[in-house]
């Protein structure tokens, strides 16, 4: 019969090891829809940019959810059941990213692929705040977290971009969207280094 931990204090540090083997095996499964041509020219790359673009992308963002969530678990004392179910949450969503990537690139960034591809990028960002908000809510809002994250400037307006991605690609034009995409990551590519900051403070 299984059991619930919800208020009960575990240790982070197999929640997080558990997240990093999912996310390096989602790394794995999008760089093997790296197809190598059979032919052995320089040309025969050339058709293979979309897939090559859509899988680059694709990894910043991994990248920067690791990297986040990472900082984020560092400041993090208490594990409850309600932080495990978010956590597994999030790695659902991410975990459809190679599905998206691999339509996406195969099919040169055409508008259902692109919307689709956006509407798992908003689904990963709104399971993010929602892990972290369980956080919050297990150590309070003294605790090292929400003192670090304050306004959550960027958390704010990533959905936007997602949002308005969407909806560029299905109005305007799917290269429209993935500008919007972009603009997204490059916005968390900058460094940000406030729980850094609150940890050594």
């Amino acid at each position: 019969m299984p059991h619930h931990f919800e208020g009960t204090a575990m240790d982070t540090r197999r929640l997080e090891a558990f997240s990093d083997g999912v996310l390096a095996i989602i790394i794995t499964i999008m760089v093997l829809e790296l197809k190598a041509p059979h032919d052995a020219s320089p040309a025969a790359l050339w058709p293979l940019w979309p897939v090559f673009l859509s899988y680059v992308l694709s990894f910043v963002y991994i990248g920067i959810y690791w990297n986040n969530h990472h900082h984020m678990l560092h400041v993090t004392d208490r594990v409850t059941g309600g932080i495990l179910w978010a956590n597994l949450h999030l790695l659902f969503w991410l975990s459809l990213l190679p599905f998206g990537t691999a339509w996406m690139g195969e099919n040169h960034f055409a508008r259902w692929p692109t919307m689709t591809y956006g509407a798992n990028l908003l689904a990963c960002a709104i399971a993010y705040v929602v892990l972290q908000r369980r956080i919050i809510a297990a150590e309070g809002p003294d605790g090292a977290l929400a003192l670090a994250i304050g306004r959550d400037l960027k958390g704010k307006l990533s959905p936007l971009f997602y949002l308005a991605g969407i909806a560029a690609a299905w109005l305007w034009q799917p290269e429209a969207g993935m500008a919007l995409f972009v603009a997204a990551a490059l916005i968390w590519l900058v460094p940000d280094r406030r729980i850094e900051r609150a940890v050594a403070g």
